[in-house]
């Protein structure tokens, strides 16, 4: 693993590009269609060369990993893809990385590498709102900036990062909180840092445990596929037939996306505490963006075996149950990794 200091051993810092397709790569039928377009249609190197500005900052390899729209994207993609990251991120020729993403499911994306790929190296994820037959499309500034991020040093050991709309972010923090706006990405913790013209500037650092620190390691994991888990989304008037669907799929887990503090239905309560009785793992989440899910606040979590989400979006809470199954179905370290990471 290339340490904090071996970007001085290159004139250029040499980063990796890998294409996943998305809006970035899209096409619209006319310029003034910036939400009515074909994503996933640009190959690699015509993202590559349309913004010759990257090669003076980097020596840009390109890397087609997938050419599709991300609410396609499933567990089998995630993991392929962290393990291509994973492998070109030993080569020691290698500074950094950027992963062109479409925006539907880049959170989870960023998400899911900052939790399995053991680097300290940069790895960074963009895409953009428009694509780029679009006027003022976002997607070529989005892409440099990303590579200028990619290739600082001082971007070495933050995590996985995001690099939109002239913001650094979290890949563990950042969510889409607009779909039709260029400014469609934040946190509310607070962007990391800004590019500038080129330069970037840092303001705050992670503080969960990432990467290198991370007990989850993508060369570990065997196979296409992680343990079940899926989402039920909360309102009123709920019933429990979702919940019972997704057990009777096979969910190893289900993540209760509840209202306000990620309460639960008076109504649904038995249910749930039903399927935890059949060993499925309950964790309560929040349909709200901000803020976090208390434990044993709205609901008795102990009493109950129940795991909280803590400030994860049920999005991410899925992945993060996901990848705890791969290790432990036991509700006390679960509610530990909740904490930690």
């Amino acid at each position: 693993m290339l340490g904090l200091t071996s970007f001085s051993a290159w004139a250029k810092p040499h980063v990796v590009l890998v294409a996943t397709g998305g809006t970035i790569a899209g096409a619209g039928a006319s310029a003034t269609n910036s939400a009515t377009y074909q994503a996933a249609k640009v190959p690699v190197d015509d993202l590559i060369n349309a913004v010759p500005q990257m090669k003076d900052i980097a020596d840009i390899e390109g890397v087609q990993a997938f050419q599709m729209a991300s609410e396609s994207f499933t567990d089998k993609e995630l993991l392929s893809l962290a393990r291509q990251v994973s492998a070109l991120v030993k080569r020691d020729d290698v500074n950094g990385i950027v992963v062109t993403h479409g925006t539907d499911t880049l959170e989870e994306t960023a998400f899911f590498l900052n939790l399995v790929v053991h680097t300290d190296k940069p790895i960074v994820v963009v895409g953009s709102m428009r694509p780029s037959t679009a006027l003022s499309a976002d997607g070529a500034l989005n892409l440099y900036d990303a590579v200028v991020v990619a290739a600082n040093k001082e971007s070495a050991g933050k995590g996985v990062l995001v690099a939109m709309n002239d913001e650094i972010q979290s890949g563990r923090d950042v969510s889409k909180r607009i779909n039709i706006r260029t400014n469609a990405f934040a946190s509310q913790w607070g962007a990391l840092g800004m590019v500038v013209e080129g330069k970037s500037y840092w303001f705050r650092q992670p503080v969960k445990r990432h990467t290198g620190q991370s007990e989850f390691n993508i060369d570990d994991i065997k196979g296409d596929a992680l343990p079940l888990v899926q989402i039920v989304y909360g309102s009123d008037s709920m019933i429990a037939a979702p919940y019972h669907a997704a057990a009777n799929a096979g969910a190893k887990a289900i993540i209760h996306a509840g209202t306000g503090n990620g309460s639960v239905a008076g109504y649904l309560v038995d249910t749930l505490k039903k399927l935890r009785s059949q060993g499925i793992l309950i964790v309560r989440s929040s349909r709200v963006p901000d803020g976090f899910v208390l434990r044993n606040a709205e609901q008795p979590d102990d009493k109950y075996d129940w795991v909280v989400a803590h400030d994860f979006n049920p999005q991410k809470a899925r992945l993060l149950t996901s990848l705890a199954l791969t290790k432990t179905s036991d509700t006390k370290e679960l509610q530990r990794i909740f904490w930690e990471y």
